[in-house]
């Protein structure tokens, strides 16, 4: 019997609450009784006869096959179900072979590629990569967008994602923030993800004043959503990495959940980068906790319903 992409979060599930394994390992009151879905993973093949333009031949850690199947095999135990690939090269056809790998592959609810948007070229290969459902949007850098915003050709190619109802993703510092604020004046109805709580440092204590005030200004626009991604990236520093203790991240976490709510909160780890801080159990098991806190909808919301709002993957 085939399975859809929803009949294989629901199945999995099911296997694991039967497992019950989930208290254990998560030290939490969720059983799994909801699809969990990690929405920033990173996949490529440094074997491939082209190779590929990241990570580098001098990363031990990360030049290395990184692919699905290794990801499932590792978060089953955690009760992941699903994640969305996002881009992690600037070579156009790797937005193809993301969509190969996703190929018939229910684990894989969507991809994230890599355009350039105001160039003469986008169009084309925005229309071609889109006819594919499993393509959800694209990945921007802020400095990109903040040079695009004045240039009617770029907000053009931005609305054309609007268009084919896909979502933008912006990484960048915090910084990005002000630039996010103002991407969303100018195109309201763009579904627009802040990366990795846009890489504000976590060291513990309340996050700095500005990023609290951008984050706000962000905040206001309905279409915005925030991942909570790369936390112990963030948290970790050059003498030690990142802190085991889940109420380090407490304050960060609790003014994301503040100025964002319970609608627009994105989980995701940026595995295997986030290997580099800290293993994938505190990864899930830092927000796990913390949304246990915040009771069970905001939990099911936070794992897999808010993503779906975003990204809008086909089920």
């Amino acid at each position: 019997m085939s399975l859809n992409r929803r009949d294989f979060v629901v199945s999995g599930l099911s296997a694991l609450t039967l497992l019950g394994i989930c208290r254990s390992i998560l030290a939490a009151d969720n059983e799994a009784s909801f699809p969990i879905v990690d929405t920033h993973t990173h996949f490529y093949d440094p074997t491939r006869p082209q190779g590929v333009p990241w990570p580098s031949k001098d990363d031990p850690l990360l030049y290395r096959p990184v692919l699905p199947k290794e990801f499932q095999t590792l978060t089953k135990p955690f009760g992941v179900t699903g994640t969305v690939i996002v881009e992690a090269s600037s070579w156009v056809e790797d937005n193809q072979w993301l969509l190969d790998l996703a190929k018939n592959d229910p684990f894989v609810l969507g991809v994230v590629g890599n355009l350039s948007p105001g160039t003469e070229s986008y169009s084309k290969h925005l229309a071609r990569f889109a006819k594919n459902p499993v393509y959800r949007g694209i990945r921007v850098n802020a400095d990109v967008v903040n040079k695009g915003l004045d240039r009617p050709e770029f907000l053009a190619d931005l609305k054309r994602l609007i268009d084919s109802d896909l979502e933008l993703d912006v990484n960048g510092g915090p910084e990005m923030l002000p630039i996010v604020d103002r991407l969303a004046d100018r195109l309201p109805e763009l579904r627009i993800v802040i990366n990795h709580l846009s890489n504000v440092k976590i060291d513990g204590k309340q996050p700095p004043a500005t990023w609290q005030a951008g984050l706000k200004a962000c905040a206001t626009h309905p279409k915005v959503f925030l991942k909570v991604s790369a936390i112990v990236e963030s948290a970790r520093t050059e003498k030690r990495q990142a802190p085991s203790d889940t109420s380090f991240y407490h304050p960060i976490l609790q003014v994301a959940w503040k100025t964002f709510g319970e609608d627009r909160l994105i989980y995701g780890s940026n595995w295997p980068v986030s290997d580099n801080a800290g293993p994938y159990k505190l990864v899930f098991q830092i927000v796990s906790e913390f949304f246990r806190d915040q009771g069970k909808v905001a939990s099911e919301k936070f794992f897999a319903h808010n993503a779906q709002a975003a990204y809008k993957w086909p089920v």
